[in-house]
């Protein structure tokens, strides 16, 4: 039964009469689902929040990189549902949803096991389950597959498992989901071959591996190098400033040489779901194998404090006008944790403003990307964007550039500040009311 199986689900994603499933309609699911629909596929999408679900069937968006107009031109290939009973109705699954760290940094797999136990009663023979969060190695096979196959299905023979991280990186105007090389690895040769027809029909390239747990290792990698390389250049950038020294310029003139060197930028702490994140995972996992990995951890706890040490520039750029935090009036500037979207997730923007409080600070955020503050699992503030004019930038004792939004007139912004403290570099010539951070 294998061979037949097996070829007919190819069959069926190679003329595109699969229906394809994207469970998880967030930042990477939304995405992939356009992006299935653009190639001609029928696309089912589950999510268990009903506001997405309402807000797409209204061909409206809540992502702000996504615009409404992709999704308006795609409603007619997609429904929506909160319903995972629908799921039996789809040829592919793709799974899209958070894996984030607990208080103890220890790996949080509640959404991806809870979607696969939602999952599972509707499972059937034929059925492609491909799992895109990020993930320690041995999810797919240890976690995954046992249920997968709690219903008497072989994985490999009556249905199909695979790894395929995701690479999204939202805001970026240079590629996009098709663009992007994909990654995919089974649990068998099988179920390999399978995962290569599902993406195939979408990815400009695919990159077969060997393994679930080597896919799952290469996404680890990939994000734990630039989480090291930026806490390399947070160490840096601290060490630069007790120097008297601007990092930024040392970054600029190190980035001319043409070979051995790729720059990266220091910050306030890492921002986005990935980054921050990924590192704890495959600590917590190589703890297991009785492997301490210092690097990653130090480079971890480099970042992590970053927060801590932008609030201390703060208090001393403040206490040099003679003005304590406590009371103060700040402004953050920017809460998303990059440049140009609207994503909140993991901002080091909220901790500044969290440290900024417990001081006794009176905290204001500007963003035109995040217009009311939301609802976040560890912050709570009740507050909305303070639109920037020559009134309202004069009134704050300290603004704090945290995130550099393109849209903000920087211009506008030195010229009528009493202080700025600058966590990303948008000021090159030192002026008197900025301060580097």
């Amino acid at each position: 039964m294998t061979n037949d199986t097996k070829h007919n689900t190819i069959k069926k994603l190679k003329d595109k009469s699969a229906i394809i499933g994207v469970v998880g309609l967030g930042y990477v699911g939304l995405p992939l689902l356009l992006r299935f629909v653009e190639a001609g596929y029928r696309v089912l999408g589950i999510d268990i929040d009903q506001e997405k679900i309402d807000k797409l069937n209204q061909g409206q968006t809540y992502i702000r990189h996504v615009p409404a107009n992709s999704i308006k031109s795609a409603l007619h290939g997609f429904s929506v549902t909160t319903d995972f009973s629908k799921a039996k109705e789809a040829d592919a699954l793709i799974i899209c949803v958070p894996t984030p760290i607990d208080l103890h940094r220890e790996p949080d797999l509640s959404f991806v096991l809870n979607t696969t136990d939602s999952l599972s009663p509707h499972l059937r023979p034929g059925h492609i389950v491909s799992l895109e969060s990020t993930t320690y190695p041995g999810t797919t096979d240890e976690k995954v597959k046992p249920r997968v196959e709690s219903g008497g299905l072989e994985v490999g023979n009556d249905i199909f498992l695979v790894y395929s991280p995701e690479r999204e990186d939202p805001g970026n105007p240079n590629f996009t989901t098709r663009t992007i090389p994909k990654v995919v690895g089974g649990v068998t040769p099988s179920c390999l071959e399978v995962g290569v027809a599902l993406y195939n029909q979408v990815i400009d390239e695919v990159v077969p591996v060997t393994s679930t747990r080597v896919a799952e290792m290469t996404k680890l990698l990939e994000n734990i190098h630039r989480a090291v390389n930026i806490g390399l250049v947070n160490e840096m950038k601290i060490v630069a400033d007790c120097m008297n020294i601007d990092i930024h310029e040392v970054i600029r003139a190190a980035a001319t040489k043409p070979f051995g060197f790729v720059p990266y930028y220091p910050g306030p702490g890492l921002g986005g779901h990935c980054i921050p994140i990924d590192p704890f995972y495959l600590s917590w996992k190589a703890r297991e194998y009785g492997i301490n990995t210092r690097f990653i951890e130090l480079a971890g706890e480099v970042n992590s404090n970053m927060p801590d040490w932008v609030v201390g520039k703060i208090s001393a750029a403040l206490n040099d006008q003679c003005k304590p935090i406590k009371g103060s009036r700040i402004l953050v500037l920017g809460i998303a944790y990059k440049k140009n979207v609207d994503d909140m997730r993991e901002s080091p923007a909220v901790r500044i403003m969290q440290l900024l409080q417990l001081r006794g600070a009176k905290i204001s955020y500007s963003d035109p990307y995040v217009p009311e503050f939301p609802k976040m699992r560890n912050y709570h503030f009740k507050l909305t964007s303070v639109p920037l004019n020559i009134n309202s930038i004069a009134e704050y004792d300290c603004i704090v550039v945290a995130t550099d939004h393109d849209v903000f007139d920087w211009e506008l912004i030195k010229q009528n500040a009493q202080l700025i403290v600058d966590t990303r570099g948008v000021y090159l010539e030192p002026t008197e009311n900025v301060v580097k951070a």
